[in-house]
C-alpha cells in the first residue's frame, strides 16, 4: 500500500505543480522561493487563456469528438468481421495491426504530410481527424475484436434463426453486448484526438484557426516565455477534461480492457 501511494504521488506531482502554478503570478514562478500553495492566488491566468485560447479549446473538442466517431465507425465493423470470420489472412491482418501500433507517430505524420499536400488536406479539421484516426484505429480494432471473440455464439445464432440478417444481428445483438468495449475504444479515440501534438505540429502549417490546444500551448510558451502562469492555466484546460472523462468512464474501461485481455 505504501509503495502504491508513493508511486501515485510521483505520478501526480507534475499535475499538482501545474495546477498550483496556474494560480501564481508569472513573476512569482521565476523567483527562487517555491510555494507549495500560492500565497496570493489569482485567476488572471485563466482569464487570459479564455480570452486568447478559446478557439483552440473548441478545436481540440472538435478534433477529439471527430476522431472518436470516425474510429468507432471503422473499428466496429472491422472487428466484427475479424472476430466472426476466420480466414487464412486473419492472423496476418491482426499481426499487421500490432505492427502498426509500434510505428512511431512522427513517421506516420511525415508520410501523411506528403499525401495531404497532394490531396489539399493540410490545415483542415478532416485531415487532422483522419490522421489521429490512423493511430487510434489499430488499437480500437484489436480491443473490439478481442471483446467480440468472447461473445456467446449461441445468442448470435439464435438471432439468425429469428430472421436477423448479418447487419441486423450486428446492430441489435453484437453492439449492445459490446457496450463496455465500445466506451473504452471511443474514450481512447477521444484522448488520441484531444492530446495529439505530433500530427498537429506536422500537418498544420501556421493555421491558427484549426490548431488544437496542445499546439497552442507549445507556441504560447515559445512566443511568451515570461508568461508562464498563463501557459500553466492553458495546460490545466488541456488536462482537466481528459481526466474528468477518464474518471467518469473508468468502470467501463476496466471491463472493456479486462475482457479483451482474456479473450484475444
Amino acid at each position: 500500500m505504501l509503495a502504491a501511494l508513493v508511486s501515485l504521488a510521483v505520478v501526480l506531482f507534475p499535475v499538482y505543480a501545474i495546477i498550483i502554478a496556474s494560480f501564481e503570478h508569472s513573476s512569482a514562478l521565476y523567483s527562487s522561493d517555491y510555494h507549495w500553495f500560492p500565497p496570493h492566488p489569482t485567476l488572471d491566468n485563466y482569464r487570459a487563456v479564455l480570452q486568447t485560447q478559446g478557439t483552440h479549446i473548441t478545436s481540440s473538442f472538435l478534433i477529439a469528438l471527430g476522431t472518436a466517431a470516425l474510429t468507432l465507425a471503422l473499428a466496429l465493423p472491422a472487428a466484427h468481421f475479424l472476430a466472426r470470420y476466420q480466414f487464412r489472412v486473419t492472423v496476418a491482418v491482426v499481426g499487421l495491426l500490432l505492427v502498426a501500433q509500434i510505428v512511431p507517430q512522427i513517421v506516420i505524420a511525415n508520410s501523411l504530410f506528403v499525401v495531404y499536400h497532394h490531396l489539399h488536406l493540410l490545415n483542415s479539421y478532416p485531415g487532422l481527424i483522419l490522421a489521429d484516426c490512423t493511430y487510434a484505429l489499430p488499437f480500437a480494432i484489436l480491443v473490439m475484436r478481442a471483446f467480440m471473440l468472447g461473445l456467446p455464439d449461441d445468442v448470435i445464432a439464435a438471432a439468425r434463426l429469428d430472421g436477423c440478417g448479418e447487419w441486423q444481428s450486428f446492430l441489435r445483438i453484437v453492439l449492445p453486448m459490446s457496450r463496455s468495449a465500445i466506451i473504452t475504444v471511443s474514450l481512447f479515440g477521444f484522448l488520441q484526438g484531444w492530446g495529439d501534438f505530433i500530427f498537429a505540429l506536422t500537418l498544420l502549417q501556421g493555421s491558427e484557426s484549426v490548431a488544437p490546444l496542445t499546439l497552442s500551448i507549445y507556441n504560447y510558451i515559445g512566443q511568451f516565455q515570461t508568461d508562464l502562469g498563463a501557459a500553466m492555466a492553458a495546460a490545466c484546460f488541456a488536462v482537466i477534461p481528459a481526466a474528468a472523462v477518464l474518471v467518469a468512464a473508468q468502470r467501463y474501461i476496466a471491463a472493456g480492457l479486462t475482457a479483451g485481455a482474456v479473450s484475444g
